[in-house]
């Protein structure tokens, strides 16, 4: 096991590394030769769910499908494309732009953005923290967006002046697509359709988390990595894809698959707390994301989480003589999460019975 070590510096931004041309990947980027990396692999035929049957609060025949839709996506491979979501093709190229614009910005303006070595929020990459690790070809700005009182807004860019507004805009409409959708995901487990909203606590305190993220050309995508394998510690993941440059993979049965383009659909996964809630019917998938050698990539993913003091476990109804509970009762997964994520372990794991 790698020795572990206190947070050091940042490695050197890789949107830098890229710019100096490098030929040779820095030996620490490069993955073992398990990883099996396969930039073009099969595409995965991912459902499109339409929100606006969704919110519909009539039953009908077309809800109730996609409704059983929903959860047949989410329970095989734990994600799927959101289409007619209420949110305009106008405001998500706003949405996509600001991240696009900053990580344009000269290095020494988003250096003003940086973080410390001890802490996951600003500008930088992966937070070292074993000699042995292996880092991912990404750079990032990440920033808590509630609850507000956790903000630092001493992170959040000036340039493009437009960053904050457009940037609280679309947390609150994705807000109201993470009820809908926590709402949905109960009905179609054939539960109250309360039982995951009542279980993020207070509102108000609930844990919202914006990732920006930058990943340049790389000379070498078959040896590297733009995120390494993981599942979200998340109830909820909203994802914003380059509208043109694929990278994102899913694992499932046990192979890799490329997640499909869909322009102006949000990529939704649910994350570990969802299959802790749903004791295991829903699957919170594996996944990671590739390089390519000929253009940059630009996301934005945003994590839904409950409040951290608020107790997460298994809906009553969905432990069963054949499904016993898998999960223990827990708080402040996400805690867990970080913990076990650079070391490539399942957070899961931690709280599996």
């Amino acid at each position: 096991m790698a020795e572990s070590l206190p947070p050091t510096k940042s490695p050197k931004p890789v949107q830098q590394l890229a710019a100096e041309a490098c030929k040779q990947v820095p030996e620490n980027y490069i993955q073992s030769k398990d990883a099996d990396i396969q930039p073009s692999c099969p595409l995965l035929d991912l459902a499109s769910i339409d929100l606006s049957l969704l919110s519909s609060s009539t039953p009908s025949p077309a809800r109730e499908k996609e409704l059983s839709k929903l959860r047949s996506t989410l329970s095989s491979c734990g994600c799927f494309q959101a289409i007619n979501h209420g949110i305009s093709d106008d405001f998500l190229d706003k949405v996509g732009e600001i991240g696009k614009s900053f990580f344009a910005l000269p290095m020494e303006e988003k250096q003003k953005y940086g973080r410390s070595p001890d802490d996951t929020e600003g500008y930088g990459n992966d937070s070292v923290l074993s000699e042995h690790q292996i880092l991912d070809w990404t750079d990032r700005l990440y920033l808590t967006v509630s609850p507000e009182e956790q903000i630092k807004y001493n992170l959040w860019p000036a340039n493009p002046e437009n960053f904050r507004e457009v940037l609280k805009e679309y947390i609150k409409k994705l807000t109201a697509l993470n009820e809908l959708l926590l709402k949905a995901i109960a009905l179609s487990l054939n539960l109250e359709e309360n039982s995951f909203v009542n279980q993020f606590g207070d509102r108000d305190r609930a844990s919202k988390v914006a990732r920006f993220n930058f990943y340049p050309p790389c000379p070498s995508p078959d040896l590297v990595l733009g995120v390494k394998p993981h599942a979200d510690g998340t109830v909820l993941t909203f994802l914003l894809q380059n509208k043109d440059v694929e990278g994102l993979q899913v694992l499932k049965d046990g192979q890799w698959f490329r997640v499909p383009i869909v322009p102006y659909a949000i990529v939704v996964n649910v994350g570990d707390q969802a299959e802790i809630m749903t004791n295991g019917v829903l699957k919170s998938p594996v996944h990671r994301v590739v390089t390519n050698t000929e253009r940059e990539r630009n996301t934005l993913a945003v994590f839904f989480c409950p409040d951290s003091n608020s107790e997460i476990g298994p809906v009553e109804k969905l432990i069963t003589e054949e499904r016993p509970r898998l999960y223990r009762n827990t708080r402040n997964f996400v805690g867990l999460f970080f913990q076990n994520y650079q070391q490539g372990k399942r957070p899961l794991d931690v709280v599996r019975i």
